[in-house]
């Protein structure tokens, strides 16, 4: 694969970018009014490995000039970032900070003296602490007050970015932080964590509302999605893959595509929950039309109905489902009763399995079954135990990782799927959420005690790829 046409097998007009998010990278997590995160709370709480933290992170926002030159470098078209709702808005309510509105202003400037797309983020993951403490995402009045900040930063920015993305991974935000425990903010709560999923895609649809009604285009979504197979024919086993692709792909879709809730998963929740939290008009706002659909992927799931003997209940490691400390508790609201066996493919560092053709399937799948607006891999990249030796990164196994899942983009293209544009993550080393810094998904190594930048094997082949070099 070589050339921005990809010998035709990318339209030349595909958006290729690279992905970040504010506490990931920032730092500066008490400078120019900023205020408390869930994730400063749950850091300093012990919820991250080693006591890790955002406070410093990557600098960026120190070092934005230097971060948008690599960009620069790199020749990508687009660049997705997120904003932090606690620097723009301190709280979760009031006025706007202006000093936090300021540096978003400078880097969009800087983006675009680039020649780069600026895509902005709404939500990605950091919520201001106040609102946590009034009852955070499963309360409705979050959804209320995420609106009012969309309207802060869009009366800011607006005029200048090219696209929104109103919540990233909403199963991450409600199902990991608020029933499993091992992201912020760390709760334990099955029927809290099914209204968080309602609330934060009711945020989802009053903030697209609210965009629209000040005239913005390219507003989408970014749910994170997987590929789920049976580990066998079994009809326990078919029904455990139903009840995890329920809970990770199909409730965070059809409410945004189809307007409804997948009759399904309801009744499989009904034991946690009766959805008296869904208010009329609600499902409508949230099925608006949106201008495209982000997917982030990452890897599969293949699943198998437990059995009550845990040598063949055995399960592998997987970040996605345990944390950074083990499986404290399961996020699978309504349908424990599973367990996800190996098919055998090589691991990330995270323990993820890597599947490319699965990005096909899930991407042709959201096109025939969704009817679905124009897509955008709005996240894909992998982390490696990568080392820095004599000034380089040689981390062939991510550049085998990031080809083979745009051959896979290239595929769907050819079965007749929209997508329009891809977006790698990440462009730097930075803070893996509950894993802290032990884990690196950069295509740029980053010495977190230097805060030197160093771009990698894969950082140069990208930039070589996007070029047609």
């Amino acid at each position: 694969m070589n050339g921005r046409s990809r010998h035709g097998r990318f339209p030349a007009e595909f958006v290729w970018g690279v992905a970040t998010a504010a506490y990931q990278i920032e730092g500066a997590a008490a400078v120019d009014g900023r205020s408390p995160s869930i994730w400063d709370t749950f850091s300093r709480s012990g919820g991250v490995v080693e006591g890790h933290s955002g406070d410093v992170a990557c600098d960026h926002y120190h070092r934005w000039r230097e971060d948008l030159d690599l960009l620069q470098w790199l020749g990508v078209d687009a660049y997705r970032f997120s904003i932090a709702w606690p620097r723009v808005q301190p709280g979760g309510h009031g006025a706007a900070e202006p000093r936090g509105l300021a540096f978003y202003d400078r880097l969009v400037d800087g983006l675009l003296e680039r020649g780069i797309q600026p895509w902005a983020s709404l939500y990605h993951w950091d919520l201001p602490q106040a609102l946590e403490e009034a009852g955070g995402w499963p309360q409705r009045d979050t959804a209320y007050r995420f609106a009012e900040y969309a309207a802060i930063v869009h009366d800011t920015l607006g005029d200048r970015v090219a696209g929104w993305i109103t919540m990233n991974e909403p199963w991450c935000v409600s199902l990991l932080g608020y029933a499993a425990g091992v992201h912020a903010p760390g709760r334990q709560e099955d029927a809290a964590a099914v209204r968080a999923v309602h609330h934060s895609l009711l945020a989802h649809g009053l903030a697209a509302e609210v965009l629209r009604a000040r005239g913005a285009h390219g507003l989408g979504y970014a749910p994170n999605l997987y590929h789920v197979t049976a580990a066998s024919d079994d009809e326990a086993d078919r029904d455990a893959a139903r009840r995890i692709d329920g809970l990770q792909n199909r409730l965070f879709l059809d409410p945004v595509l189809r307007g409804t809730y997948p009759a399904d998963v309801v009744d499989d929740l009904a034991p946690v929950t009766d959805f008296s939290f869904v208010h009329d008009g609600d499902l409508a706002l949230i099925g608006a039309p949106i201008d495209f659909l982000g997917v982030n992927y990452y890897s599969i799931y293949t699943v198998a109905a437990a059995t009550g003997d845990p040598t063949r209940d055995a399960t592998d490691p997987d970040a996605a489902r345990t944390g950074a400390h083990g499986a404290a508790r399961s996020p699978w609201v309504g349908s424990r009763n599973v367990v996800f066996r190996s098919s055998g493919k090589p691991l990330t560092a995270m323990g993820w399995e890597v599947d490319a053709d699965g990005l096909r399937q899930v991407l042709v799948r959201v096109a025939d079954e969704y009817d679905a607006p124009p897509i955008y891999v709005t996240e894909n990249g992998a982390a490696y135990a990568d080392v820095l030796h004599d000034g380089d990164v040689e981390d062939a196994e991510r550049i085998a990782y990031v080809g083979g899942h745009l051959e896979a983009c290239a595929a769907a293209i050819a079965e007749g799927v929209d997508l329009r544009g891809y977006f790698l993550w990440s462009l730097m080393d930075n803070f893996e959420w509950s894993w802290g810094y032990t884990r690196r998904f950069g295509i740029v190594h980053v010495d977190y005690e230097t805060q030197e930048r160093t771009p990698k094997a894969s950082a140069r082949w990208y930039r070589e790829l996007m070029a047609g070099d």
